[in-house]
């Protein structure tokens, strides 16, 4: 029962290898099951393929099924289609376009297999893409908010200043009059003098804007900080919301091209064995000898073959026959007095009809 399944797989006709040699069959159930197989590994290599794409196994598997019962029809309609030829030339012509075919179906059929097989290596080549494009993307989401976060924080170092700047003043003030009480400086008279007040006046007016200065500033710092925590909020929020798509990124496309990183010469065995494969079974009936089945399918076809061209050559054969007699019959009719009276007669009486119309004709005109 397997046997003449893989049989049917090959394209053969079964009614003809039926009655060939054991080994003949064995031979068209080897490329049978070749072509099963290969559609087998089509359908798997498909599903994986658009699993990857599609992330939902129920689509996966109904296509890759498809897809699977498209490469087993193409490799079934290749094979059944090579026929052996008394030559060789005529033979590889014939075969040409149809390994060009399967060298297709192969590289088609192979990538996907290749992308399951060195999945942990592709995905460490995924993870290292994934974190060069989040560092990329926080370096250029930063370049829309560093600028305003830069500009705020120069104005919160002006306003310090200034509180900075107002300190040093007063601390001099207090210096002045205290030098003044001592008589270390100014008049240079011990005692708190009218000189001495007048400084302290001057010192505790300073010491009042200082305060002042102090509570509008920290007012000024509170408001600007918190705009630079909204900023650095909506950049952790920018960054959150478009990390997802760095992190979805391993479908088909990055993985094929992070198979590309990766060292091509196992990558290339795989694709030879399935070049293997895919054209074993064009290059089995292209080396092997012409065998019983051969024979037997070129008889049936000749036979057909001849039995149209007789047809055809008799059909062509009544047709000068039937010309030939025409021929004859309408010559030897044509010397009769009596047919050529007949028709005189019939032509002179049209041509009255033909006057009498026109001549009527004429008249209802006037």
């Amino acid at each position: 029962m397997l046997k003449q399944f893989f049989i049917i797989c090959s394209g053969a006709d079964t009614d003809i290898l039926d009655n060939c040699a054991i080994g003949e069959q064995n031979k068209y159930a080897g490329i049978g099951a070749t072509v099963f197989f290969t559609a087998v590994m089509a359908f798997i290599a498909c599903s994986y393929a658009l699993y990857t794409v599609f992330d939902n196994l129920f689509s996966a598997l109904t296509f890759g099924f498809i897809w699977g019962l498209l490469i087993f029809n193409l490799d079934r309609f290749i094979v059944s289609t090579i026929k052996k030829r008394n030559n060789s030339i005529d033979e590889i012509i014939q075969a040409s376009p149809r390994i060009i075919l399967a060298i297709i179906i192969a590289v088609v059929i192979s990538k996907p297999l290749e992308l399951k097989i060195f999945e942990k290596e592709i995905n460490q080549v995924l993870l290292e893409q994934k974190n060069e494009l989040t560092l990329a993307n926080q370096n250029q989401i930063a370049e829309q908010f560093t600028p305003n976060v830069e500009a705020l924080e120069a104005n919160i170092a002006t306003l310090q200043s200034q509180i900075i700047t107002k300190e040093a003043e007063v601390n001099a003030l207090y210096d002045v009059y205290i030098s003044e009480a001592e008589g270390t400086a100014g008049t240079q008279l011990l005692g708190k003098g009218p000189v001495y007040k007048e400084k302290r006046e001057k010192h505790d007016a300073a010491l009042a804007e200082l305060q002042q200065l102090k509570t509008d500033n920290k007012a000024k710092i509170e408001a600007t900080e918190a705009q630079i925590a909204q900023l650095k909020n909506d950049y952790d929020a920018q960054v959150s919301s478009t990390q997802p798509i760095i992190d979805g990124f391993d479908g088909l496309m990055a993985r094929v091209n992070a198979l590309g990183e990766l060292p091509w010469l196992p990558s290339l065995f795989i694709l030879l064995l399935f070049l293997a494969v895919e054209t074993s079974p064009i290059f089995a009936k292209l080396l092997s000898p012409k065998g019983e089945y051969d024979y037997k399918l070129e008889d049936a076809e000749t036979a057909v073959k001849t039995w149209v061209e007789q047809k055809v050559s008799e059909r062509k054969l009544v047709l000068q026959t039937d010309q030939t007699l025409n021929n004859r019959i309408y010559n030897d009719i044509a010397e009769e007095d009596e047919l050529y009276t007949y028709k005189r007669k019939k032509a002179r009486e049209l041509m009255q009809l033909q006057a009498d119309a026109f001549f009527k004709h004429q008249k209802n005109a006037l």
